[in-house]
């Protein structure tokens, strides 16, 4: 085997190692849209972990049709029957609130 087949095979290993070493920590959530608004409308999470919602807006009857994480700086469109993933990496415990485009619909995300 050559030096540089090697020096390849072990990037190789190191990218792949990585990426599952994040899978692994990754804490998926998911949130519905309903007439009730988000549900669940708490979620707990770990800090320093990275976090994905993955949100799908059930009904075309209330305003809730964006999240709104200020704290993270997302403002994402949610599509009616379509599941919408949002990534982020909370670093502290404590509470992060998001609410609809209108602020009528809210929900919490606890981070311990």
């Amino acid at each position: 085997m050559s030096l540089k087949t090697l020096a390849m095979s072990v990037l190789v290993m190191l990218v792949v190692g990585c990426s599952s070493a994040d899978a692994a920590r990754e804490q998926r959530v998911k949130i519905s849209v309903t007439e009730k608004g988000f549900v669940p409308a708490v979620v707990t999470v770990q800090s320093g972990r990275p976090v994905t919602l993955l949100v799908t807006r059930r009904t075309d009857r209330t305003c809730a049709t964006e999240l709104v994480l200020k704290a993270h700086g997302i403002d994402q469109k949610l599509p009616l029957g379509k599941t919408v993933v949002i990534r982020f990496t909370p670093e502290r415990p404590g509470t992060l609130d998001y609410a609809c485009a209108m602020g009528m619909f809210r929900g919490k995300i606890e981070v311990r």
